[in-house]
């Protein structure tokens, strides 16, 4: 389970960063950014933990509580469709990262970010591999990210219902995959990912 030792061993105000949706092949990529003012109660702690490996309901109940702390600064940002091509899916989530961080309304002392290729901020920067199983602001960050990016492409799936995406949040199921094949490729999708690239082409090719 993850504490908040990295936090206090620096002391100041540390936040956490996490994003999620680096790999599906619909929706933006979204980050968020979380500082505690002061280190987070047993009953927030006891909820919080890499959000991958909680239900979705143990999830949103986190992200209900951190959402009602008034100790838990919070900010979210995202990068588009628009942007994951134009740039990339790599800088993409740097940006995503940089925009939930101006969004926290504080610049912190340190950043606690999940991974291993660091982003350029504003601020010192200590690499947290796992990170999301050992921070609790890394934790909080990724439970925010995950409950907001689950909720747009549920959203988005309520204007092109072919691809589930209220279950599979983008990423290439058999599902999204045979919905690709029925109604092909919108907006939305991710143009430069290969699946959605050699089924571009392929279409290019039979016209």
């Amino acid at each position: 389970m993850p504490d908040y030792a990295l936090e206090a061993a620096h002391g100041g105000l540390v936040v956490g960063i996490d994003e999620v949706g680096r790999g599906p092949l619909a929706g933006p990529v979204v980050a968020s950014a979380v500082a505690f003012t002061a280190p987070p109660s047993e009953t927030l702690s006891s909820l919080l933990d890499d959000s991958k490996k909680l239900t979705a309901r143990r999830r949103m109940l986190a992200y209900e509580a951190l959402m009602a702390d008034e100790q838990a600064l919070i900010g979210i940002g995202a990068a588009s469709v628009a942007e994951i091509e134009r740039i990339n899916i790599a800088q993409a989530c740097y940006l995503a990262m940089r925009r939930a961080l101006s969004r926290l309304g504080r610049t912190p002392d340190l950043a606690l970010v999940d991974g291993k290729h660091a982003p350029k901020l504003p601020c010192p920067i200590k690499m947290v591999i796992g990170g999301d199983g050992i921070s609790l602001s890394i934790a909080a960050a990724s439970i925010i990210a995950k409950v907001t990016r689950d909720r747009l492409m549920t959203r988005l799936a309520m204007r092109h219902d072919a691809y589930g995406w209220e279950r599979n949040a983008g990423y290439g199921t058999a599902a999204h995959m045979q919905g690709l094949r029925l109604r092909g490729v919108t907006p939305h999708h991710r143009r430069g990912f290969a699946p959605i690239r050699n089924m571009i082409e392929a279409e290019a090719h039979a016209a």
